[in-house]
């Protein structure tokens, strides 16, 4: 009986032990709407077509235009018509020079891509509805893709939606008119 005493005092101080409590769940916090999802990217540009670098030139020439002391200067390319199809354009911004890159179409909405294609370079930049008959993109004069289109093995592509792809000539007015915009 004596080894007994030991477990009825065990026994006796469980039942006088307070009983193991639940654990209690937090409350449940209220729901929190979703976070709004990333606006999408826009398209990545399409890939550069294996042939534009064997494709004809544009017809047409580059002319060099100095406008005098402030008023600017842009290197232009028209065909043998003189009908206008692409520009680069120096032109003081807030931040310092600019290079304007316009090109003629139809612009079928205000925002469009443009993507000019070099030996070395591909970048597609947002391009702006100016008036009906124009989209211009501009980047800084110290941008390296001013010095990839003024040495692209002599070529350059510069397409726009929904416009013919413009093949062009890598010709001193373009390298004239980055240097004069960067002077």
């Amino acid at each position: 009986m004596k080894a007994g005493l030991p477990l009825l005092a065990l026994a006796v101080l469980a039942a006088c032990a307070p009983a193991a409590k639940a654990p209690v769940s937090a409350p449940t916090p209220a729901a929190r709407p979703a976070p709004e999802a990333p606006k999408p990217l826009p398209p990545p540009p399409a890939p550069p077509s294996s042939d534009w670098m064997d494709a004809n030139d544009t017809a047409g020439a580059w002319i060099y235009q100095n406008f005098g002391p402030g008023a600017g200067r842009r290197s232009l390319f028209s065909d043998p018509d003189d009908t206008f199809y692409f520009s680069l354009s120096c032109a003081k911004g807030l931040d310092g020079m600019k290079v304007l890159l316009s090109r003629t179409g139809r612009p079928a909405k205000r925002y469009l891509a443009m993507t000019i294609r070099t030996e070395t370079t591909q970048r597609t930049l947002t391009a702006e509805q100016l008036g009906t008959q124009m989209v211009a993109a501009s980047v800084p004069a110290s941008d390296p893709l001013l010095d990839a289109m003024a040495l692209s093995k002599g070529r350059f592509a510069v397409e726009v939606e929904g416009e013919k792809t413009l093949i062009l000539p890598s010709h001193a007015e373009v390298s004239r008119l980055v240097e004069d915009c960067r002077a």
